[in-house]
């Protein structure tokens, strides 16, 4: 019987080719691959092979972001809430946007936030000196609901009016959400703007208030070394997950003069920096 994940991958991998983010052009070049770099093309169509990509028209680069956070959202939402068992909780999987009535400043962490933009609005020069940096905006989050005492007291008398007064895991103290984790989902990593997931991930490290939310990026870059532009180092994101990694490896591995993209993925595996989108709703369970 094929597991929970497998199954959750291939409908991930379905709907990248369904969606037409991952597709070939008529000159046969890759959608997430860079066409001017031949590496790129080369690496990107071995995988698209391996999928069984089709020859179709590109998803718009307007909406290929939307698209992608999109599927990411889907995927977490087949898998992670059956994982009760590994991290029990009343689980929320959600794309955030201009639209969704949930912003960072919803949970326990960032309530801060929405009363500091006040401040910012009627002050010009406070506004000034802290900038933007306050702002964050995750792709896609995953959050709990405190619970009540009853639940919490279930087993046994665990809390009371007394003690525990202050954690946000009690309704009975603020009320609102904990943000558990952070996902940014970058199709392509093509220019410095892909660095924004680093700013996303600055921005939630240093405003907030107690615990710190799982911070990841998923991307469907082909080329090692840019993949090692934003999964190399520690301190801000927990782990790069790519859309297909045993894939991109294959195609690594099957070029005989590439010696330098082998080792530099070899790094990013071997170091624990990069992982497949497969092992994300598992290490978000720790």
């Amino acid at each position: 019987m094929e597991s929970l994940i497998s199954q959750a991958r291939n409908n991930y991998h379905k709907r990248l080719l369904d969606e037409g983010l991952l597709s070939i052009d008529n000159d046969g070049v890759p959608s997430n691959a860079d066409k001017s770099s031949r590496l790129s093309i080369s690496i990107a169509k071995k995988i698209a092979d391996q999928l069984e990509a089709r020859v179709q028209t590109k998803a718009l680069g307007q909406t290929t972001g939307a698209k992608f956070e999109s599927i990411n959202m889907l995927f977490l939402e087949e898998t992670f809430p059956s994982l009760q068992h590994l991290r029990p909780g009343k689980w929320h999987v959600e794309k955030l946007g201009n639209r969704s009535s949930v912003k960072t400043s919803s949970f326990a962490q960032y309530e801060h936030l929405d009363y500091l933009a006040s401040l910012t609005q009627e002050d010009p020069r406070l506004a000034a000196s802290l900038g933007n940096d306050y702002m964050v905006a995750p792709d896609v989050v995953i959050y709990r609901d405190p619970e009540p005492d009853d639940f919490i007291n279930n087993i046994r008398s665990v809390v009371g009016p007394d003690v525990s007064i202050r954690s946000d895991l009690r309704a009975s103290y603020t009320g609102l959400p904990i943000l558990h984790a952070s996902i940014s989902a970058k199709w392509t990593i093509r220019s410095d703007r892909a660095q924004n997931s680093r700013t996303e991930a600055l921005g939630l490290i240093r405003n907030r208030k107690g615990h710190l939310p799982h911070i990841v990026v998923v991307t469907g870059e082909p080329l090692p070394s840019r993949l090692a532009s934003i999964a190399l180092g520690t301190g801000d994101i927990d782990c790069v997950y790519h859309f297909a990694l045993p894939e991109l490896i294959n195609a690594v591995n099957s070029f005989d003069h590439e010696d330098d993209a082998k080792e530099m993925l070899k790094i990013l595996v071997e170091g624990k920096r990069l992982k497949d989108i497969s092992d994300l709703p598992l290490d978000l369970s720790v």
